[in-house]
């Protein structure tokens, strides 16, 4: 492996990024200086449409009231590895103000996607055993190997690299077919109904986890998105456990949603969905499908999740079922299989959730 630049956030965390000389052997040669970072933005909103978005849908999206930004960037999923990957292509000298900290501040991070690399995030780098500049292979419209430039998760729910708009362009994304916006907190439901009104048909817009802070006397761990709904019927509780436990012993892939490997939420995906409740495939999004549950009102079928990703510390990046009684099936890493272990409530622990089958198949089935 490369060695690694030099970039650390305010806090100590290293930002895994490729050497200047392995960048400079992998890339297409060096671009433009990407602007330094000048102040950060909270993602809020992300419209997605399957086309490119005019002009006017980005004025009209900014003009609304409580909005205080919006960036115009692509967003698709694409082959990466013969994986499919949520991928966004991004303007690095003002999209890098919308990441997290750590990756924002990381002039060599964002010089290496300006320059034509790609930017993984950390769990995918290092579970599909990525080497910092070394190459994968992109499939879109068109294939490309592209240079592995920093190891980085930018913060966005799902999104696991991140490209420059000309290199997501030449793979056949759709120009601006997105906008990343942010907003008042406290303006976004509202602000969601909206702008929801105003997209054109096919077009859709989708809040960003909105993290709870702090820890509550009830004993839930920040990190999980308290919402309404109804609960799953113990036949479907059932059928899920007895799906997931069915798996136990199956290895571990990354990118896996079964039938016969998995990675932690590809386990819960295809466990949810053996009791005909559809869930979204990443653990940010499934940490947004219920209520959150303090650890004292456990019960089984919940969803215990886990901050794992030391670029992103308040990222959700792993999620476990429990089964009760102190216990919780896992997908855990690549070497090891399926496993029901005692559930862990550590520094890493971001909270419970309980599953509310409408909720979830809304967040399954969004464009974004």
């Amino acid at each position: 492996m490369p060695l690694l630049g030099g970039n650390v956030d305010g806090s100590g965390t290293p930002v895994p990024v490729a050497s200047a000389a392995a960048r400079a052997s992998a890339g297409k040669g060096r671009s433009a200086p990407v602007a330094p970072l000048r102040g950060l933005r909270q993602a809020d909103l992300l419209v997605v449409a399957p086309f490119s978005l005019s002009a006017k849908v980005l004025a009209t999206v900014s003009r609304q009231p409580a909005v205080t930004s919006a960036e115009p960037l692509e967003a698709a999923k694409i082959k990466i590895n013969g994986t499919f990957t949520a991928v966004l292509g991004v303007n690095p000298s003002t999209f890098r103000s919308y990441a997290d900290k750590s990756i924002a501040s990381s002039d060599q991070l964002w010089q290496g996607v300006a320059d034509g690399g790609v930017a993984v995030s950390y769990t995918m780098g290092t579970l599909d055993r990525l080497a910092l500049g070394g190459k994968v292979t992109a499939l879109g419209r068109t294939r490309q190997q592209l240079p592995v430039v920093a190891f980085g998760t930018v913060g966005i729910g799902g999104v696991n690299a991140v490209m420059s708009d000309a290199t997501a362009r030449s793979l056949g994304v759709p120009a601006s077919n997105a906008i990343v916006i942010s907003a008042s907190p406290a303006s976004v439901p509202s602000l969601t109904a909206r702008i929801s009104k105003l997209l054109p048909s096919g077009a859709g817009v989708e809040p960003l986890v909105t993290l709870v802070t702090g820890t509550s006397s009830a004993g839930v761990a920040p990190g999980i998105v308290a919402t309404g709904g109804d609960a799953m019927t113990a036949a479907e509780l059932t059928a899920a456990l007895r799906a997931a436990e069915s798996r136990r012993g199956l290895p571990y892939v990354w990118g896996a949603a079964g039938p016969s490997s998995f990675d932690c939420s590809g386990l819960v995906q295809w466990a949810f969905a053996q009791a005909g409740v559809a869930m979204p495939r990443v653990a940010a999004d499934q940490a947004r499908t219920g209520a959150a549950v303090p650890v004292s009102q456990l019960q089984p079928g919940d969803l215990l999740f886990y901050h794992t990703d030391p670029t992103d510390p308040g990222y959700i990046s792993h999620v476990a079922i429990y089964l009760g009684n102190g216990w919780m099936i896992q997908a855990p890493q690549p070497g090891m299989d399926v496993q029901i272990v005692p559930a862990s409530f550590g520094s890493e622990f971001a909270g419970a959730i309980r599953v509310y089958p409408r909720v979830a198949a809304a967040l399954a089935g969004s464009p974004v």
